[in-house]
């Protein structure tokens, strides 16, 4: 038999109550006592934390549906109803707050718009630039290219690449700083 609860003098042993008929059966009356009662709390909470009443009744209501879909995972070994409650309230808004000043996409801004195909002169210049400098990379000693694909094609930090091949960290650095002064030699012509 279930006792009808007054939640005008409700203890926190007759909020888990409700929490319990909620999430056992859905229980819609219960729903309603709990909603009567701590809805409108909410309500003034979200006000108090900055919402305005339009923004703290949407949230509210946001709220207590959580708390409808959710009940089942209430644990009142972990907090009481009204702490559950408020905690989820105290989240919604965090989640509108982060919203609302998110930005919004503007369609014509230049970094959304794909760029155009390339010129055929610069896609031929672009081309050369490649071509010279796989060979120029081809005229490194080996420990010197492994240590340039390694750092710039594979994007490995010196102390990565010191640990990987077992070799002193400035020896990775000096067998870049070669590498990098060899094509820069090799590829002088193509400096601006």
């Amino acid at each position: 038999m279930c006792r009808t609860i007054v939640l005008d003098a409700a203890t926190p042993d007759d909020h888990k109550e409700l929490m319990r008929r909620i999430a056992a059966a859905q229980d819609k009356a219960a729903f309603a006592a709990l909603f009567g009662h701590f809805g409108p709390r909410v309500k003034a909470y979200l006000m108090r934390s900055g919402s305005t009443p339009e923004s703290a009744e949407e949230l509210a209501q946001e709220a207590m549906v959580m708390v409808w879909r959710k009940a089942e995972s209430f644990d009142p070994a972990q907090a009481s109803v009204s702490t559950w409650i408020f905690t989820i309230a105290r989240n919604k808004r965090i989640d509108a707050y982060r919203r609302m000043n998110r930005p919004d996409l503007d369609e014509n801004d230049p970094a959304l718009v794909p760029d155009g195909p390339t010129a055929p002169d610069t896609a031929y210049a672009e081309g050369q630039v490649s071509t010279a400098i796989r060979e120029a990379v081809a005229t490194l000693p080996d420990e010197q290219a492994e240590m340039l694909k390694k750092a710039f094609f594979e994007d490995k930090a010196h102390s990565e690449i010191a640990a990987e091949t077992g070799l002193p960290l400035g020896t990775v650095k000096s067998r870049l700083r070669l590498a990098i002064g060899r094509m820069r030699k090799q590829l002088k012509e193509f400096e601006e």
